[in-house]
């Protein structure tokens, strides 16, 4: 039977919007300019290692423990360089403000095949759309930036919802936003625990974006697999 959906809620970071390059290199190519040699890979290595510990010791952007996600990501940027052998503090602080500029703009993002025709598409049907993203209040001008804000009647960052996915009270606070009832409401992501089954556990549908080949992870039915956004609309019939 035809799912009777009123309401989609989309991921952003990987299911329709992904960087063009690796953090690393970008971070490399950014202290080029200003004069210092990192290594990428290095850089990359430090940027995992520490956006892991930041994200244990302050969650979501230390939203609750009086930081900014703005603070919060100019000590990764500049955490991440002092791990790569960076020590220049001025020089510090000004690679960390022009990345944190820098990852707002559209030359940072690329959109993911189908991601433009399947929201056009699905707006064209009628759903109403929102974004549920673990994301810090950047997201609004990123997509407006990359021309895909006028796709979504509200845009809900784990930042201003206060719960990061996969809590149930992001997507509780979206079924409000949307209007909609759990089971009139399926949320698209790539995150097996946070978009499938964090959206599961309140009642909605969803479906995971899985690419070919990615087939590790859980066992999850076929038919809430989307090896590419535009088999979406065709699950969604079903």
């Amino acid at each position: 039977a035809m799912l009777r959906l009123r309401l989609l809620t989309w991921d952003v970071k990987d299911t329709l919007l992904r960087l063009r390059q690796p953090v690393g290199q970008s971070y490399a190519a950014e202290a080029r300019a200003h004069g210092l040699q990192v290594q990428p890979e290095a850089l990359g290595r430090s940027f995992r290692e520490v956006y892991g510990a930041q994200s244990r010791r302050f969650p979501n952007y230390g939203h609750g423990q009086g930081l900014s996600s703005r603070q919060w990501w100019l000590d990764v940027v500049k955490q991440s360089f002092r791990l790569s052998g960076v020590q220049d503090e001025a020089a510090l602080t000004k690679l960390a403000e022009k990345l944190y500029r820098d990852y707002c703009s559209p030359h940072n993002w690329e959109l993911l095949p189908g991601a433009a025709e399947t929201l056009s598409r699905c707006r064209q049907f009628g759903f109403c759309m929102g974004v549920v993203s673990n994301f810090d209040s950047r997201l609004e001008v990123i997509l407006s930036q990359c021309n895909l804000r006028h796709h979504f009647e509200f845009v809900l960052t784990s930042e201003a919802a206060g719960f990061a996915k996969p809590d149930g009270r992001i997507f509780e606070q979206a079924l409000r936003l949307g209007g909609a009832r759990p089971e009139q409401a399926a949320h698209i992501g790539d995150d097996y625990s946070r978009d499938y089954r964090g959206a599961r556990a309140v009642g909605m549908h969803s479906f995971l974006l899985r690419a070919a080949g990615q087939s590790e992870g859980p066992e999850v039915p076929p038919e809430h697999v989307l090896p590419t956004l535009s088999h979406l609309l065709a699950r969604i019939e079903k």
